[in-house]
């Protein structure tokens, strides 16, 4: 919010510096984000009128012009400016002035022509750009005036840094409100000078016809027939002035008296003209294959969640946020109709981004706009546009369908006390509380408060907590250090943080990138043959219209884009949620129910296993490289086959940990290799990062002082058995059966499977493999820390291993 600071203390006018202003502003919670001079500094310039302006003797594009400046001598000055010309009145910079820079004005002689000062353009002055001739004054200028002065020109602009809830202060006069209610017993008084606002008589019974359909879109519509005005009319300059000094640019004599309102007021209106409107107007939501011309130029599509005013020919603006093209007004325009709407902010909120634009309008309803005030602020546009385009005016019309109820809010005394930390008085309080407006009760410790119509954002207790904190002062509320001491508490051993796993993976050699949790719904198909993602109400992009349910995606789309550029070798991965659905998930205060959203962690290697080198040949890398990084991450992680439809067929592994999956792993499948471009598949993996929080402790095990005895074992099985499923097997026997009590392992160390067409060896010995099956050779290890293993108690534990085998698995001993 940018406003002229003059304008502002028209209203309150504290017997502050503009400095301190803007710092007891920001410290009542209303940021002031800068305070800049509203022209560069220069002294010497006054208001002169051009007497007479005669051809330059020796230059074709130079004049020389008798300027009176309020001396007892006119001043002759050599102007080049294109627009000079007699009877008009501009800046003069006479003999000894300094100009923005530091430049001072001397007398000097201009091709041969002495020139006592200097006539200015805008631009010469530092107050715009404009340089294509002299800055043209009103004709009502006093000659000889300090410019400065004439032009208010040592006035400020300050911008305010505002929060969404604090919409009462999108205007002057709300700024102002909070000015007179700071406090003003160190302030000397600053009380809230609003002028009283005098209702323009009817002058005309002309009246519109008006039609509120949708009480839940429009809560108030007020409005009144304007005949007979001059659009061409010059806005005053001093419309003219706060307006540019407010950000905004003048345009016409009606829409700068409309911007004028909402920015003193913060009341947004519409001035349709009249004579394009067919018919009455209705106020409703719009419908399917309705369209309508906004006054940007910009042509849209409404549907039953945007608010519409439509008259006999179709829509010709949408509520609240922007007016048609169809009925706007021009110079040409002669009669009016005026418009001021109490739009409910729900129904206006987020309606304009659809769109992809923004509007002062917009910004205020949607934030909420005092709904008490339409009449008063419609009487004020009325005689401002009469005063200055004059015309006729008719009656008010005001329809009031449904308002916000302002319910009371209590606050306790006690508990604003220990919220702010400070001894705050009731009678602090409520002083607090009158200096704003606010009207309340005082009773039992409490204050009950019954919120002005002009601010929404006061609902709950802490809301009240908050205006006293801020009427305060901020800068009051003492630094107190904590009352109870603060205590070290160690993390529990078994348990690591997400960062101690982002520091494992950077050691392994991955980059961590992060990627956005919005995804387009064909990366969702293709990650996770996900038909059904959670799709993002209000996308920021199109690409970006649903939930990530895999961090896949993200991964993939990082790789293709670093290898079009030449990368030859790529580790990443990343640590975020995903979002899923889950029926019977129950939602919480962290939790949204259906949704469930759980912290993931995802790999990727693509390109050579290692860096080229001397010392080993280089390869690309492979499943178990992947592997056995997330065993080191992961130790008791288990690989079982499993297929994926983002994976390679046969290429591909569920991971499971203690029981459960957790997650998946294997080469990208080559139809997505194909899509991303990618000359080589890459591994990639994803799996829940709750799992890799757990850290198991270190155990204590005694030490044997006898020699481990070291047996090995061939057997032949058919080729589907999974070797994990033969060590699983032995090692639940080992717990139960007291032949393996010495058993410290049983681990594979040879695989064997028989060539092709080996059928008829097969004939001629009991021992040859077939082409189904596969031989497997086991070490195993024998150690007990009470006695020696012995060779009757290594031939029973092989025993006991072949015995279950050969049950489960019709495995048999392969001589």
């Amino acid at each position: 919010m940018q406003f002229s600071e003059q304008w502002l203390r028209s209203y309150a006018d504290p017997p502050l510096s503009s400095e301190q202003l803007a710092e007891r502003l920001t410290m009542a919670g209303l940021e002031v984000e800068s305070n800049e001079p509203a022209a560069p500094p220069f002294s010497g310039v006054v208001v002169g009128q051009i007497k007479r302006v005669d051809k330059h003797p020796n230059a074709d594009r130079l004049t020389v012009c008798d300027v009176d400046v309020g001396a007892e001598e006119t001043l002759s000055i050599v102007c080049g400016a294109p627009n000079v010309m007699a009877g008009i009145k501009a800046p003069c910079a006479i003999v000894g002035a300094t100009l923005p820079g530091g430049g001072e004005i001397k007398a000097a002689a201009m091709r041969g022509v002495q020139s006592q000062g200097m006539l200015c353009s805008a631009r010469e002055l530092g107050l715009s750009d404009d340089h294509g001739g002299l800055l043209i004054l009103d004709a009502t200028a006093p000659i000889g005036a300090d410019l400065r002065d004439h032009l208010a020109l040592d006035d400020r602009k300050l911008t305010i840094k505002l929060t969404p809830d604090r919409a009462d202060c999108l205007s002057v006069v709300g700024v102002a409100r909070e000015v007179a209610a700071l406090d003003i017993a160190a302030l000397d008084g600053a009380p809230l000078m609003l002028r009283a606002i005098e209702p323009v008589p009817p002058a005309i019974a002309d009246r519109l016809s008006v039609t509120i359909e949708a009480p839940d879109l429009c809560g108030r519509f007020t409005g009144r027939v304007v005949r007979g005005v001059d659009a061409r009319a010059s806005t005053p300059n001093w419309i003219r002035q706060r307006l540019e000094r407010s950000g905004q640019r003048p345009i016409s004599a009606l829409v700068d008296i409309s911007n004028y309102v909402m920015l003193e007021f913060g009341r947004p209106t519409h001035v349709f003209d009249l004579d394009k409107v067919r018919g009455g107007l209705t106020v409703r939501w719009g419908r399917a294959d309705e369209r309508v011309e906004l006054l940007n130029g910009q042509t849209v599509d409404v549907d039953s969640g945007v608010g519409v005013i439509v008259d006999g020919a179709g829509v010709e603006a949408l509520a609240g946020i922007m007016g048609g093209n169809a009925t706007a007004v021009s110079l040409d325009t002669r009669n009016v109709y005026l418009e001021a709407a109490f739009w409910w902010p729900d129904a206006i909120r987020g309606r304009a981004r659809r769109y992809n634009f923004s509007t002062d309008a917009a910004h205020r309803f949607e934030r909420g706009v005092d709904f008490a005030t339409n009449v008063d602020h419609l009487e004020y546009i009325t005689r401002l546009i009469i005063d200055i385009c004059g015309g006729s005016a008719g009656p008010v019309d005001d329809q009031v369908t449904a308002l916000p109820q302002r319910r009371p809010v209590t606050m306790h005394i006690e508990r604003c006390r220990r919220v702010l930390g400070m001894a705050v008085s009731a009678d602090s309080i409520a002083a607090a509380f009158r200096r704003i407006g606010f009207v309340f009760q005082q009773r039992d410790g409490t204050f009950v408060v019954t919120p002005p119509t002009f601010r929404f954002d006061l609902e709950i207790e802490e809301d009240l907590i908050g205006e006293v904190a801020r009427l305060v002062g901020y800068d009051t509320i003492p630094a107190q250090p904590p009352r109870v001491p603060a205590m070290m508490r160690a993390d529990p051993e078994e348990r690591r943080s997400a960062h101690e796993v982002r520091r494992a993976l950077s050691l392994a050699g991955y980059t961590e990138l992060i990627s956005y949790s919005f995804v387009d719904a064909a990366s969702e198909r293709d990650f996770a043959a996900n038909d059904d993602p959670i799709a993002v109400l209000n996308p920021i992009a199109s690409h970006l219209s649903v939930m990530r349910s895999t961090l896949l995606g993200g991964m993939v789309n990082a790789l293709s884009y670093n290898v079009s550029r030449k990368a030859a070798r790529v580790r990443v991965f990343e640590i975020g949620r995903v979002y899923r659905r889950d029926r019977n998930l129950q939602g919480g205060p962290l939790q949204v129910a259906g949704v469930d959203q759980p912290n993931r962690v995802a790999g990727l290697a693509y390109g050579e296993n290692d860096d080229e080198q001397w010392g080993m040949t280089s390869r690309d890398v492979d499943f178990f490289d992947v592997k056995g990084e997330i065993e080191r991450l992961l130790p008791g992680a288990r690989f079982v086959a499993h297929q994926h439809p983002a994976l390679h067929p046969g290429r591909s592994a569920s991971i499971e940990f203690e029981g459960q999956r957790i997650g998946f792993m294997g080469q990208l499948h080559p139809r997505l290799q194909q899509v991303y471009e990618l000359s080589k598949a890459p591994i990639v993996f994803e799996l829940d990062l709750a799992p890799l929080l757990q850290r198991p402790l270190p155990r204590h095990a005694a030490v044997s002082r006898f020699q481990a005895v070291l047996r090995d074992m061939s057997l032949t099985v058919g080729d589907s058995v999974p070797v994990q499923s033969l060590v699983d097997s032995v090692r639940t026997l080992s717990r139960s059966d007291s032949r393996l009590s010495a058993l410290q392992a049983f681990r594979l160390f040879d695989v064997y499977r028989a060539p092709p067409n080996s059928s008829k060896v097969a004939e001629a010995s009991a021992n040859a493999l077939l082409n189904n099956e596969k031989s497997l050779a086991f070490r195993i290890v024998l150690q007990d820390t009470e006695r020696p293993v012995s060779d009757a108690d290594a031939d029973a534990a092989l025993a006991a291993i072949l015995e279950v085998l050969e049950h489960r698995f019709g495995a048999r001993l392969r001589q």
